[in-house]
C-alpha cells in the first residue's frame, strides 16, 4: 500500500488575473533571489562532461550553507506570510484536521474481551495516541505528546506481544525516524528498563513466553566506516532485562552476509518454534529463510534465494504459513507452506493469480480475506481456507482499504476505508463463511464535508508509447469541463507503491474552489503488479515522466483545465517526478510543489540511506546506468533562459531519507536560469523529517504556506 508518506494537493486557477506573488527573479529588484555563489566544477564521468556549480550546497552543516538556507527561508517567509487569504485557508484546514485520525485496531490474545490496540488523534493533538481497549475499557497506552510540547517526538511503530501483555514500541525525535526501542507493561503502563537505540522501522517477533523477542536494528554510529551505519540492518534476539549490546546476532550469519542494503523482517509461529526471515533486496526481489528453533543444529534453512521475485510471509500458524509472491505471477498469488517441509518444491498453491493485483491476505479462523486492487481501487474478497471463492465484501464506492487486520484464532476482522471525498472509517467484520453479512461501522471521522457535493470518476488516457494509464478525477458537481478550470495533477510512479483513492483534508479547500484534482496511476507503481512496476524503474524510468506529461496533455485536450492553469505536485520519488516534468516540459505547468525531492540523480547514492534505492533507480557508477540517470536527472537538465513555472521546493533538515541538498541545489539552479517572472522558493523546515511523525502544527503551517502561495500565484 501507499506508505503513505504525507501527500499534499496542489492546484491551479479558475481565472487569470495577474499573479499576486511578487515575481522573484532578476527582473524584480525589490524581491531579488538570495545571491548564490557558483563554482566552476565540471567532471568527466563515463566520457561526459558534468557540471555541478552548486556542489557546495550539499554540506548542510557548513556555516555558509546555513546562512544561505536561512536567507532563502526568510525570503519565502517574507513573501508567503503576507499573501491574502491565509487566515481563511488556515481556518478551513483546522476545522478539517480537528476531526483527528483513526488507526485500524489490532487484536491480541483470545476470547471476546481480548485487547485491541489502535491509534487515534483528536482535535489539535500534534501526534496520534496509542490506546488499548479490553475488558476494563479504553485507556491511553502511549502518548508521545507528553514528551515534547512542540510535538517533535513521534511514535514510529509498535508491536504488542501475543497475549497483549507487553508492547515493544519505537520513538524518535524531529522526524528523524531513528527510533529508540522500549518495552511497556500494558497493564501498568510502565516501561521496563530495556532501551535499544538504532531501531529504525524495527521488525518485531515476540516469543510466546513474552520474555524475549527477535528484532531488527542498525549498528551504532562509529562502529563501521563513515556512512555505513545507515545500512547493515540485522536481526537480533533480546531477552527482557538483558544488556542489548550482548544480544545474539541471528541474521545475517557469516554464511548469509552479502549486501549491506539487505532489509530483513521477522515473523514467528505462535508456539515459537519457527522463525521466518524475509530479506528484501530492493523493491523487486526478496529471499526467505526459516529457523527451526527446536532443531538449532540445522541453522537457517534457505527457502528461496536468487530469484527475481518478491516473497512475503503474511501469516504463520504452528504448522504452516502463508506466502504471497509474484514469482511466475506479476499480480501475485498465495501459497500454503508446511512448516516441516518448507522447500519451495513442496509449497501448495492456495490462491492463483487473477486479473486483480493482490496486496495482502488475512487468515482468520474460518475464511481467507484478500485485499486487491482493480484498476487502482480496493476490493475485498472472501475465500474458504481451502481457496474456494465465497464472495465479496462490498465497499461503499471507489476507495481504499488502508489496512486490514485479523488472525487465525478469531473470525473478527477490522479494516479501514476512505476515498477522495469520504474520511477514514473503521469497519468490523465477522468473517464467517457467509460473506453476505454486512460489516459494522466501528468508528468514523466526522468532518465538515458533504461527499455528495463532489464527483469521483476514473478515465484512461494514452501515454507516449500508447500504454493506457488510469486517471482519477475529483471535482465539485458544479464544475463544468469548459476549458477554463484550474487543476492539480498528482503522481508518484515508483517503488511498487500504488495510489488508490485516499482522503486528504487539506485538499478540501481546493476542491471547494472548483478545482479538478487529478491522480495519475503512473508506471513504476504497483497498481497492476510487478510488470507495471518494472515498466517504470531503472532504464525505463522515462516512461513515468512520459506518463505524467501525457496526463497533463490529456487534461488540456479534454478541456478539464485551462492551458495556463495546471499545477503539478509530488513528494519524495514524486518530487523527482515534479523535477523531471518541469525541466522536460515547463510549458505545461503554471505552478509546482516539489516536496522532499530527489533531483541530482548522479550523486544521490552518496547521501543518507539512498544506496537502498540503487535497485530502483540504478547506479551512476556504472556507465550504462549513468547514461539513463543523466538523461533525466532534473538538476542536470535544467536549461538557462527558460521560463519555469512558479515552484516551491519543500524539504526538512532532519530528513534521514532524502538529503535536503537536492532541494537546495535545484533552488539555486532554477533561480539562476529562470527567465519567467514566476518565483522559485525554498522552504526548509527545522525539526522535521521526510514526513513520518511530523507534528500537526508543522503540517498545518506547511500546507497553509503551500496553499497560500498557490492560491495567490495562480489567482484563486
Amino acid at each position: 500500500m501507499m506508505n503513505l508518506m504525507w501527500l499534499a494537493i496542489v492546484l491551479g486557477v479558475l481565472c487569470g488575473p495577474p499573479p499576486l506573488v511578487p515575481p522573484v527573479n532578476k527582473s524584480t529588484p525589490d524581491s531579488v533571489p538570495v545571491p548564490t555563489r557558483r563554482e566552476n566544477i565540471v567532471e568527466k564521468l563515463h566520457g561526459q562532461a558534468v557540471a555541478d556549480p552548486y556542489r557546495w550546497l550539499e554540506d548542510g552543516d557548513a556555516e555558509e550553507v546555513k546562512h544561505w538556507t536561512a536567507a532563502q527561508n526568510a525570503l519565502t517567509e517574507q513573501v508567503v506570510s503576507k499573501l491574502p487569504g491565509r487566515e481563511a485557508i488556515e481556518a478551513r484546514l483546522k476545522s478539517l484536521f480537528d476531526a483527528g485520525s483513526l488507526g485500524t485496531p489490532l487484536a491480541r490474545g483470545k476470547g471476546k474481551t481480548r485487547p485491541l490496540f489502535y491509534t487515534r488523534r483528536q482535535g489539535q493533538q500534534n501526534q496520534p495516541v496509542l490506546y488499548v481497549r479490553d475488558a476494563k475499557g479504553e485507556r491511553v497506552l502511549v502518548d508521545v505528546n507528553t514528551l515534547a510540547k512542540d510535538g517533535t517526538r513521534s511514535l514510529d511503530w509498535w508491536t504488542p506481544s501475543d497475549s497483549g501483555a507487553r508492547l515493544a514500541y519505537g520513538v524518535s525525535a524531529d522526524g528523524s525516524e531513528n527510533s529508540v526501542l522500549r518495552v511497556r507493561d500494558v497493564k501498568t503502563g510502565v516501561d521496563l528498563p530495556d532501551e535499544i537505540p538504532y531501531a529504525r522501522a524495527a521488525s518485531i517477533a515476540w516469543l510466546p513466553d513474552e520474555k524475549s523477542f527477535y528484532y531488527t536494528r542498525y549498528p551504532a554510529p562509529g562502529t563501521l566506516p563513515k556512512g555505513e551505519d545507515q545500512y547493515h540492518r540485522s536481526v537480533y534476539l533480546h531477552n527482557i532485562g538483558a544488556d542489548p549490546s550482548a544480544d545474539a546476532l541471528v541474521f545475517p550469519t557469516p554464511a548469509h552476509a552479502r549486501d549491506m542494503t539487505d532489509w530483513p523482517n521477522v515473523s514467528i509461529s505462535p508456539d515459537g518454534r519457527y522463525l521466518g526471515i524475509v530479506v528484501s533486496q530492493g523493491w523487486s526481489k526478496s529471499e526467505m529463510f526459516l529457523l527451526d528453533r527446536r532443531r538449532p543444529e540445522r541453522g537457517l534453512q534457505a527457502m528461496v534465494t536468487g530469484q527475481d521475485a518478491i516473497y512475503s510471509i503474511v501469516e504463520m500458524t504452528n504448522d504452516r504459513f502463508y506466502v504471497i509472491t509474484n514469482e511466475g505471477a506479476p499480480r501475485y498469488r498465495v501459497f500454503e507452506v508446511n512448516a516441516a517441509k518448507p522447500a519451495r518444491a513442496d509449497w501448495r498453491l492456495l490462491l492463483p493469480e487473477t486479473n486483480e493485483t493482490l496486496e495482502t491476505v488475512v487468515v482468520t479462523k474460518s475464511v481467507l480475506i484478500t485485499q486487491t486492487l482493480a484498476d487502482a481501487a480496493s476490493r475485498l474478497r472472501v475465500y474458504s481456507l481451502h481457496g474456494k471463492a465465497l464472495g465479496e465484501v462490498v465497499l461503499p464506492a471507489l476507495g481504499t482499504v488502508g489496512s486490514i487486520t485479523g488472525d487465525p484464532r478469531s473470525d473478527e476482522v477490522f479494516y479501514s476505508y476512505s476515498s477522495f471525498v469520504a474520511p477514514n472509517t473503521i469497519f468490523k467484520l465477522r468473517a464467517k463463511a457467509q460473506p453476505h453479512q454486512a460489516p459494522q461501522e466501528w468508528a468514523r471521522l466526522d468532518m465538515p464535508i458533504n461527499p455528495n457535493d463532489f464527483v469521483v470518476r476514473q478515465e484512461f488516457y494514452a501515454s507516449k508509447d500508447g500504454t493506457k494509464i488510469p486517471l482519477f478525477l475529483v471535482h465539485k458537481k458544479s464544475t463544468p469541463p469548459d476549458g477554463r478550470n484550474a487543476a492539480v495533477l498528482y503522481g508518484y510512479g515508483g517503488f511498487n507503491i500504488s495510489l488508490s483513492p485516499w482522503f486528504n483534508a487539506h485538499a478540501v479547500p481546493l476542491l471547494e474552489k472548483g478545482v479538478v484534482f487529478a491522480v495519475a496511476n503512473l508506471r513504476g507503481g504497483g497498481e497492476y503488479g510487478e510488470a507495471w512496476h518494472q515498466a517504470g524503474m531503472l532504464g525505463k524510468k522515462q516512461n513515468v515522466f512520459d506518463d505524467v506529461i501525457a496526463a497533463a496533455e490529456y487534461l488540456r485536450a479534454q478541456k478539464l483545465v485551462a492551458a495556463d492553469r495546471l499545477a503539478i505536485e509530488g513528494r519524495s520519488n514524486g518530487g523527482l517526478l515534479v523535477g523531471a516534468a518541469i525541466t522536460q516540459r515547463p510549458d505545461l505547468f503554471r505552478a509546482a510543489i516539489c516536496g522532499v525531492p530527489l533531483l541530482d540523480m548522479i550523486r544521490y547514492p552518496k547521501f543518507r540511506i539512498a544506496k537502498l534505492w540503487v535497485p530502483e533507480y540504478g547506479d551512476p557508477e556504472k556507465p550504462d546506468e549513468f547514461t539513463w540517470l543523466r538523461a533525466y536527472s532534473p538538476y542536470h537538465n535544467a536549461r538557462p533562459n527558460t521560463a519555469y513555472p512558479a515552484t516551491m521546493f519543500v524539504t526538512a533538515a532532519s530528513d534521514t531519507r532524502v538529503d535536503p541538498m537536492h532541494a537546495r541545489k535545484m533552488t539555486a539552479l532554477l533561480q539562476a536560469q529562470n527567465s519567467s517572472k514566476h518565483p522559485i522558493f525554498l522552504r526548509l523546515e527545522s525539526q522535521a523529517g521526510h514526513g513520518a511523525g511530523k507534528p500537526l502544527s508543522k503540517v498545518l503551517a506547511q500546507y497553509v504556506d503551500e496553499l497560500a502561495f498557490l492560491f495567490a500565484e495562480l489567482g484563486l
